[in-house]
């Protein structure tokens, strides 16, 4: 690696979204806590995910887990593409920058991007209901966990993409559905067994489920099989992502 080199274009790539905080950070927040309100107006008295625990306490960590995620990914796949597409990629390419410091740097921001909404989330639901932490060692591990593996699929995304759209089908099509099927609103225990089985295959699944056991003490599944999920997951993305870098794929030629 080259400590220099990576660290100049991880400061580029947090200036980025910074500099566009209203847009960036506050648009998302503000997009989480209308979700609290609608669905815990709704809900609050018709469901109780666990004993004890309330609708809207239940709701918090999967909106704050849905934002980290959701902003990790589109921070590293919007740089890139936009990289390619206005041909200033080049800059990257011709200074000693190795594939691990791309990879370090971009995920990075992505992660730090996505843990400051997810605060941001966390603290402006604060305001209308109190959370308990009985785990905060999961909490945190849950947290870096998930904003690593969507800032590797961000990168995954902006080097297949060669257009906008194509990025944006990416989200759409993937990313999105696969986050609002994970649990963030809702408890699979509440779903018929065929939908249950269905969200053990979506890797977001556990890493909602895991970080929810970081407040509570309960989950759907035990943490540690989310933690082995989540981590064999970032692996896969990590290397497979490492792989396409070290190639140049669409990025050299």
């Amino acid at each position: 690696m080259n400590p220099t080199a990576m660290l100049t274009l991880l400061k580029k790539e947090v200036l980025r979204f910074w500099k566009v905080a209203f847009q960036t950070v506050a648009a998302p927040i503000l997009s989480a806590v209308l979700y609290l309100l609608i669905f815990a107006h709704v809900l609050e008295a018709h469901v109780q995910p666990y004993p004890g625990v309330s609708y809207t306490a239940f709701l918090v960590p999967g909106l704050v887990m849905m934002a980290v995620l959701q902003n990790a990914f589109a921070n590293s796949s919007s740089s890139l593409i936009q990289s390619r597409i206005t041909g200033n990629l080049v800059f990257m390419l011709l200074p000693p920058l190795t594939a691990l410091d791309m990879y370090v740097a971009y995920v990075a921001a992505a992660m730090f991007r996505g843990l400051v909404v997810g605060l941001g989330v966390l603290l402006a639901t604060l305001y209308f209901v109190k959370l308990p932490v009985m785990h905060p060692q999961w909490v945190l591990c849950f947290l870096f966990l998930g904003a690593g593996l969507l800032g590797t699929m961000g990168l995954v995304a902006g080097v297949w993409a060669e257009k906008f759209d194509q990025l944006a089908a990416f989200q759409n099509f993937l990313i999105m559905p696969a986050t609002f099927l994970s649990g963030v609103f809702y408890s699979i225990r509440s779903l018929p067994d065929i939908w249950q089985t269905a969200s053990h295959l979506n890797p977001f699944f556990y890493l909602i489920d895991g970080f929810r056991y970081g407040f509570f003490g309960q989950s759907d599944v035990s943490p540690y099989l989310s933690l082995a999920v989540g981590a064999s997951s970032l692996m896969i993305a990590a290397t497979f992502t490492l792989s396409l870098l070290i190639k140049g794929y669409k990025l050299r030629y």
